[in-house]
């Protein structure tokens, strides 16, 4: 009886503190059962005695932060578009390679800046699976694409993005793996295994809107197979060369099995209906912050939700020793 009354008094117990830290700030708290140290005990090396109340052998994390709810057809959500992080070249000798680079402290501000803004990075996988009512996204989403695959792609732009907890999606020309200038193969294994979605961007970076249909399944089939049978795993998203593609081409690689695709069009908004059509946001690296930030667009409605973690207690030895100083 009087362990029933116990469980009983601890739950309460939990239960107030929980409505407590429900109207705390966004924060990860713990709600632990109250401990009684034993006295202590003049001696050099004395035990600690922890008297813990019955919590049934677990530890409750309260978790509170905000998502976009589920059901909305579209979403507003810009899709970045990057391709070298790298220090721009000059205007006169390379007017391609400049406008196509972004200077790695840029770069940094930029994910500073989202970073302290609340953004939260996803891929087109956690994209898929809000649409089909699995998972809602986590307020103020974005996606990071960053196309080619050129060297930097790994030296520079992978730690950034690490070092803020970001993902991003890699559209890989599978035809320039390994080559001087480009990633290698050990290079994408490691980014994928890091939380980077590696996707497919052809076999040569071919203009697919003027090649003959048998050319193009060619490309994005051929692709799409070299990056599964490196990463072990399925690769469904998709990024036309140079933004260039035709209806023949979305029946192509609809008919090699990729879901997304995304072009050079500007647009932040998407459906599952224009899915082989989405627009992105160009980072072309002459932008200032003001313009980065207004290019963005404005943030979908999100909620507030809690989520209550329940996990073994951790497991002491029955008596800790302090050494008094």
């Amino acid at each position: 009886m009087g362990h029933a009354i116990g469980r009983v008094s601890t739950a309460a117990t939990l239960l107030l503190a929980t409505v407590y830290l429900l109207q705390a700030d966004d924060m990860r708290q713990t709600v632990v059962a109250a401990v009684a140290p034993a006295p202590a005990v003049s001696l050099p090396i004395s035990p600690i005695v922890v008297a813990q109340a019955d919590t049934g052998g677990r530890e409750y994390f309260v978790r509170r932060s905000r998502v976009v709810p589920l059901g909305a057809p579209s979403v507003s959500l810009p899709i970045l578009m990057y391709h070298y992080v790298r220090r721009p070249p000059s205007r006169r000798s390379d007017m391609l390679g400049f406008k196509l680079s972004v200077a790695p402290e840029d770069f940094q501000k930029q994910m500073d800046w989202l970073h302290a803004s609340g953004f939260h990075t996803v891929t087109f996988h956690q994209l898929r699976a809000y649409f089909s009512g699995a998972e809602a996204l986590p307020s103020r989403p974005i996606v990071i694409t960053v196309d080619d695959g050129y060297r930097d792609l790994y030296t520079t732009a992978f730690p950034i993005l690490q070092a803020h907890g970001f993902t991003a999606v890699a559209y890989i020309v599978t035809g320039f793996v390994d080559r001087a200038e480009y990633v290698t193969r050990a290079q994408l294994i490691e980014m994928d295994r890091g939380g980077i979605e590696i996707a497919s961007h052809t076999v040569s970076h071919a203009d697919l809107s003027r090649t003959s249909f048998g050319s193009t399944m060619a490309e994005v089939v051929q692709s799409k197979q070299w990056l599964e049978h490196l990463l072990g795993h399925s690769v469904v998203d998709f990024a036309y060369p140079s933004g260039k593609f035709t209806s023949q081409t979305i029946q192509a690689l609809r008919q090699a099995g990729y879901d997304t695709a995304v072009t050079t069009r500007t647009s932040i908004g998407h459906s599952v209906l224009d899915r082989y059509e989405w627009g992105r946001v160009r980072v072309g690296g002459g932008e200032s912050m003001q313009e980065f930030m207004d290019n963005l667009g404005g943030s979908m409605p999100s909620v507030p939700i809690v989520n209550v973690d329940v996990e073994p207690l951790a497991v002491y030895p029955e008596h800790h020793y302090r050494q008094d100083a």
